[in-house]
């Protein structure tokens, strides 16, 4: 590093308590390295676990609810209930871990969510009666949503501006990665030939608990986010942090870093906020950018958890596909699902958020609509319904992963984990915890329009959410997190006068 860079990056106190930094602006002009793909690969593939729980559980639904399965339940009730009971647990989590991340640090929680879920996944395959299977599911979404709050700030935290939209999409979407995976699974683990009824889907929650502990060993080695740190009387560790990483991206590379460009911020060293202060911060500073989070949110939430809960019910009710084939189909939803962000991701640091954010939301909801109809009139076949679908979520997708990016890089650091937890809890419950209980309830009923509407329903949610994004949207591409929300710890540079 040159000499000019390290004495711009040094910490200079002009006044007791403030630190001023170059820190962010070197993080985000670092070149991609495998410093980054440790981060990717230890925080990310978290996604790939809850895509694998959703789908499984989905799956075994009706083997559940079999003579012989060792467990007491109903197909209703875990396509119902405990999806219902599922994603409250994961709104608690993230409502509680977010709290906790933002005041005792991204990488303690991410440790200790995932050593949750873990637990509460091994708890779930000894269930043998409804009540209980309940509370574990609840338990295993509390820790996935605790990892949604610690996960995604820590990672926008530590990737670079530049590349942040699309490495945060290909993320989010990977959770399709592990739906595939649990479709794939559920076909085998459904084969009576090959395990007797209450014995495969009890191995099935061994697959979620082998991943997390592979990923746990990966995890331990993610550093703490450098701008946390700082902000919390910590600016030595966080220096270590960044030169730590400019150092192995240097001897990767061979070559000299680029320069650091931007004026360098000043920030209070400050201990955690009061939740009033963040509350307040969210929606009295920034009401626009909370009326946007919500409506992404709730749009692709509802969508999301109706059709993973719900659409082997689809399936099996209106076109007589074996409940051990659904995941067949499955796999191609799921398919279709991660190629959106993979193929589109790029596309929202270049062409922008707003466009794309927006045309993702009511493209897809365009499509539903037209799906819909023809289902309505019974021109669809099961393949041909599963080929609508992941046309429609091809587009969703990208757009309901741009949900998470959205709400983490528009409000301030201080407030960043919190701020997801807060979206994800009340879009998720709003959508998430209603969306199973009408979509499942509309499909059960065995009629063709009530399907339709469920169907409606849905694609009237992302339509709307899609508009709200495109009169309000935050244009956030290749930006810095500190030039889209100031810090609350921030103070103004002294007066040249």
């Amino acid at each position: 590093m040159a000499d000019s860079e390290k004495a711009s990056a040094r910490r200079q106190r002009s006044e007791p308590g403030v630190v001023e930094t170059c820190l962010p602006a070197r993080l985000d002009r670092l070149p991609w390295s495998a410093w980054h793909w440790r981060i990717v690969i230890g925080l990310g593939t978290v996604w790939i676990l809850d895509g694998l729980e959703v789908t499984i559980v989905g799956n075994m639904a009706g083997r559940l609810a079999q003579n012989g399965s060792g467990i007491a339940i109903s197909t209703s009730q875990v396509t119902t209930v405990a999806a219902a009971v599922y994603v409250a647990g994961a709104c608690s989590g993230a409502l509680f871990f977010g709290w906790l991340t933002d005041r005792l640090g991204r990488k303690k929680l991410f440790m200790v969510t995932l050593a949750v879920y873990l637990a509460a996944t091994a708890v779930t395959a000894v269930s043998w009666t409804a009540w209980f299977f309940f509370l574990c599911r609840f338990f295993t979404g509390f820790g996935i949503g605790g990892e949604y709050a610690a996960i995604n700030s820590a990672i926008d935290e530590l990737i670079p501006a530049r590349v942040r939209g699309r490495v945060d999409l290909i993320i989010n979407g990977s959770f399709w990665v592990g739906a595939a995976l649990g479709a794939f699974a559920s076909i085998a683990l459904l084969n009576t030939a090959l395990f007797a009824t209450d014995i495969g889907w009890r191995l099935a929650f061994g697959i979620g608990v082998a991943l997390g502990l592979v990923i746990l060993l990966v995890r331990r080695h993610v550093p703490e986010s450098p701008r946390w740190l700082y902000t919390h009387g910590r600016a030595p560790e966080a220096e270590q942090v960044v030169v730590e990483a400019e150092q192995a991206v240097e001897r990767e590379s061979g070559q000299p870093l680029p320069p650091v460009t931007g004026e360098p911020i000043r920030i209070r060293e400050r201990q955690a906020l009061g939740f009033g202060t963040i509350v307040r911060t969210v929606v009295a500073r920034y009401p626009r950018r909370t009326s946007l989070g919500l409506a992404l949110f709730i749009g692709q939430a509802f969508l999301y958890n109706s059709v993973t809960f719900g659409y082997a019910v689809i399936l099996t009710t209106y076109f007589g596909v074996a409940e051990g084939d659904t995941g067949y189909y499955f796999v191609v939803i799921a398919v279709g699902n991660f190629l959106g962000p993979l193929l589109l991701g790029h596309l929202f640091d270049t062409v922008g958020r707003k466009p794309m954010i927006a045309g993702s939301y009511i493209g897809s909801g365009l499509l539903l609509f037209a799906t819909a109809a023809l289902f309505q009139h019974g021109s669809l076949s099961a393949a041909t319904m599963t080929a609508c679908w992941t046309v429609v979520l091809f587009l969703a997708s990208a757009g309901a992963s741009a949900a998470y990016l959205t709400v983490s890089e528009i409000f301030p650091l201080e407030t960043r984990a919190l701020s997801i937890a807060f979206f994800y809890a009340v879009g998720t419950a709003v959508g998430g915890i209603s969306g199973p209980l009408l979509f499942n309830g509309l499909v059960s009923s065995g009629k063709v329009s009530d399907t339709t509407l469920a169907f409606c329903i849905g694609a009237a949610l992302m339509t709307l959410a899609g508009l709200v994004e495109a009169a309000i949207g935050v244009k956030a591409e290749r930006r810095s997190l500190e030039s889209l929300a100031t810090p609350l710890s921030a103070v103004p540079a002294p007066s040249k006068g």
